[in-house]
């Protein structure tokens, strides 16, 4: 049984939004700093005194973090001094357990191998490069920063500093990428070795200035067709390669999957800091402000309060239906255990629902002995997990997901 409301956080996520210049996809929460090198004095030393004030002030629910993520925004951008004052307020509050995964989102154009040992010697032991394209046209399509030649030296750095345990980030469906760029960048992903490859397909959020484009009819992305075909593509190469398909979007060497994503996936508690933040405690998720000002006024506010745990409990159906939409990314998929405890009825409404595209063979259902079932074989009784398969029920996720929630709605 999924009890994640009553276990411990052991996991935070502490959100560093400083980026050279809004990317075009981009809907993150941010702070824009255009290209002049960041120090801790004015607003950027700001930022880092109200995420530890937050940190400091977090109830301590008594157990050491197993896993540190830094995401943004563009963590590089930040002075070693405020990322070292950041992880000592962490250690020293919750306390972060010896063989903990301490990961960074870097970009390349942000950091030198000088940066990379000084990252190494503050206890961070996983990187994450966000590449995005090789190609310089499709960069600058994107709005971003970087060219070829920065992940060639950003590549350099990593290789010279033998750092084993780093990803590297992709994304397909880029206006105007074709299957041969397509097919270069996960080539050349795959020689500069990384052991973790993560491959986005490109939504285009609200607001963003790629929607913006595409509602003027502006915006030439490729048909959804072409994009499926990259993401076989992309499942193909990569498992040929030796990386294990384990989540939707990610992939990677045996002993190199990220274990603080695989948090948030199992739909377990986390701490968030700074930002935009979000936290699952208590069985209550809470999000922050997604303004620098914002968040200043509800640290202050919250730090004079009495309720260290803001936010609502999540309902069990919400429950439910969250533990189902993140636990299926999976390619492990998800068992009974790992949902809140369920009526048979509703366990039935969820393989029926399942099993609706069963002729498709988008789905798979196993038994004891992961045992795959053949359908005249699948009952409550006899499927312990079930999953989409992969590639192409992972490709209709989307569709399989809102048929599922229609029906558990309903139920």
């Amino acid at each position: 049984m999924n009890t994640n409301e009553y276990l411990m956080p052991t996991a935070a996520y502490i959100h560093i939004p400083f980026c050279r210049q809004r990317c075009f996809y981009c809907d993150f929460p941010i702070a824009v700093t255009g290209f002049q090198s960041l120090t801790l004095d004015g607003w950027v030393g700001e930022y880092v005194e109200a995420v530890c004030k937050e940190i400091a002030g977090q109830q301590y629910l008594g157990l050491p973090l197993s896993t540190v993520f830094f995401g943004g925004g563009t963590p590089s951008l930040l002075p070693i001094a405020g990322l070292e004052k950041i992880l000592t307020t962490v250690d020293k509050h919750f306390g972060i357990a010896t063989e903990a995964e301490i990961s960074m989102e870097i970009d390349p154009g942000t950091f030198d191998q000088v940066q990379l040992q000084a990252y190494k010697n503050l206890g961070i032991n996983r990187f994450s490069l966000g590449v995005q394209a090789f190609q310089d046209n499709l960069l600058t399509l994107c709005g971003r920063h970087h060219r070829r030649r920065d992940i060639d030296q950003a590549f350099t750095a990593i290789a010279k500093e033998d750092i084993k345990n780093w990803s590297l980030d992709l994304i397909t469906g880029l206006p105007e990428q074709t299957a041969e760029d397509w097919h270069n960048s996960l080539n050349l992903a795959l020689e500069a070795g990384p052991n973790h490859i993560s491959c986005y397909d490109l939504v285009l959020e609200p607001q963003t200035v790629f929607d913006k484009w595409e509602q003027r009819g502006k915006l030439a992305v490729p048909p959804p067709e072409r994009s499926a075909d990259f993401y076989r593509h992309a499942q193909k190469a990569l498992t040929q390669a030796g990386f294990h398909h384990y989540e939707i979007s990610n992939y990677g060497r045996p002993g190199y999957q990220c274990r603080h994503n695989q948090i948030y996936w199992r739909n377990l508690p986390y701490y968030g800091f700074g930002m935009g933040a979000t936290s699952y405690i208590d069985g209550k998720r809470f999000g922050r402000p997604r303004t620098r000002n914002g968040y200043y006024q509800w640290l202050n506010s919250w730090l004079n309060q009495g309720d260290k745990t803001p936010g609502e409990t999540v309902s069990i159906l919400e429950n439910l239906l969250e533990s189902l939409m993140l636990g299926l990314r999976l390619t492990a998929g998800v068992t009974w255990e790992q949902l809140p405890a369920i009526s048979e009825d509703t366990k039935q409404t969820i393989l029926n629902t399942l099993m609706s595209f069963g002729d498709r063979r988008w789905l798979e259902f196993y038994g004891r002995d992961n045992e795959l079932l053949s359908p005249e074989k699948i009952t409550t009784a006899s499927v312990q997990r079930f999953c989409f398969s992969d590639p192409e029920g992972m490709l209709y996720s989307n569709q399989i997901l809102s048929a599922l929630f229609a029906a558990l709605e309903e139920d």
